[in-house]
């Protein structure tokens, strides 16, 4: 009996993921299969610049139309997240904010998307991030 008990304790405890408060969701969309999000289910983004180097190059302006996913310390990123197939990590900004980063691409959503709906894929060099 008390190994039944200790079973349904395992069985009742959230992932990593869900007990950290994961900055990052896994969504399923019409045009793109599942594709990371931010909680709030905007659709996540990567720039092919910061892709050559793994470096943050979207600041100023650019960090406005497409805001950064700020992490709030790098022990509240877990490195995996169920249905996303690679690591996450986070990289410093020029700003000394944390931004999360996905196989070392740091991630981004974009300030007209509404939620669920990716609307910028192949826009000027940034892509959904697929899961």
């Amino acid at each position: 009996m008390l190994f039944l008990a200790a079973a349904v304790a395992v069985l009742a405890v959230p992932s990593a993921a869900t007990a950290r408060g994961a900055p990052v969701i896994v969504i399923k969309t019409s045009a793109f299969g599942n594709v990371l999000a931010a909680p709030n289910h905007l659709a996540l983004y990567y720039w092919t610049p910061e892709k050559r180097d793994h470096r943050i190059h979207c600041t100023g302006g650019c960090a406005m139309a497409w805001p950064p996913l700020y992490g709030k310390s790098a022990a509240a990123v877990p490195k995996r997240i169920p249905g996303a197939r690679g690591t996450f990590g986070v990289i410093r900004r020029p700003d000394g904010r944390l931004q999360v980063t996905y196989n070392r691409l740091p991630l981004y959503t974009y300030h007209g998307d509404p939620p669920n709906r990716p609307l910028c894929n192949n826009v000027d060099g940034w892509f959904v991030v697929r899961a």
